[in-house]
């Protein structure tokens, strides 16, 4: 991002907090719903000095990092395997598309009566939500494959293990890591979803226990730190995918412009 792309987005940011301070303050909305931003920043001051806020953003990033690691494990040997044994491909094609509509969040229930109010019931969720996200771009890297490589592969007498170094994954790389760029956000926003909904550990439980209580600048400056979280993640994940496909077209593209 260039420096008038940075310049214009803190601008942005700047009128936005005005306009969130001068609301409330001119009268014009309650300060009982929407407290100004000065309010939520003491709020937040508050909130970095408590330790049970540091114990509870490490709940959430440990079932953020857990979830999202089993599930990209999980989601490109799937993957793989399904590609690499057609008849499986097929077996499992119909399947596929029956459980990869279902909401996450329809799940709750089933987590609660497993594992109640524990981290499991985060993992449950988070890992069912980002699995699809990795193994669909899996699947789509797969297909991108150019057959006209993976015959030569052939000629040359390399085994499937090799081909499978050689050329398949190659070229699933860039869609795997969109899937797992996608999957991180998802895993945060289930995380946080289960823990305000099931009440386990972490940013959620606190924000509900913030809403029940009445304390709005405490409820609005947790929900910042969600979305301060979301952007840091986003941003990482952007990174660490140019860092591994800074061998990629794509990639390069993106440095000599």
């Amino acid at each position: 991002m260039n420096a008038p792309n940075i310049a214009l987005g803190a601008a942005g940011l700047a009128a936005f907090l005005a306009v969130g301070e001068a609301l409330p303050r001119l009268g014009l909305v309650s300060t009982d719903y929407f407290p100004p931003p000065s309010d939520i920043a003491g709020a937040l001051g508050e909130e970095f000095g408590d330790p049970a806020f540091w114990s509870a953003l490490g709940d959430t990033l440990t079932g953020w990092v857990l979830g999202l690691a089993l599930a990209s494990g999980a989601g490109i040997l799937v993957g793989l395997l399904l590609t690499l044994v057609p008849f499986l491909r097929r077996a499992t094609a119909s399947t596929i598309e029956f459980l990869r509509p279902i909401p996450s969040v329809a799940l709750i229930p089933l987590a609660v009566l497993l594992y109640g109010s524990e981290l499991r019931s985060v993992l449950l969720l988070v890992v069912y939500a980002s699995f699809w996200q990795i193994l669909l771009q899996v699947l789509y890297g797969v297909q991108d494959v150019d057959p006209v490589a993976d015959e030569t592969a052939r000629s040359y007498g390399l085994g499937t293990w090799a081909r499978v170094r050689h050329v398949t994954w190659p070229t699933a790389l860039p869609y795997v890591m969109t899937g797992i760029r996608l999957a991180a956000a998802v895993a945060l926003v289930l995380a946080i979803t289960a823990e305000l909904v099931i009440g386990a550990p972490g940013l959620g439980s606190l924000i509900a226990v913030a809403q029940a209580s009445q304390a709005v600048p405490d409820m609005y400056a947790l929900i910042t730190v969600t979305g301060v979280l979301g952007l840091l993640i986003n941003v990482g994940a952007r990174a660490v995918e140019r860092r591994a496909l800074a061998w990629h077209q794509s990639v390069r593209g993106e440095v000599v412009s």
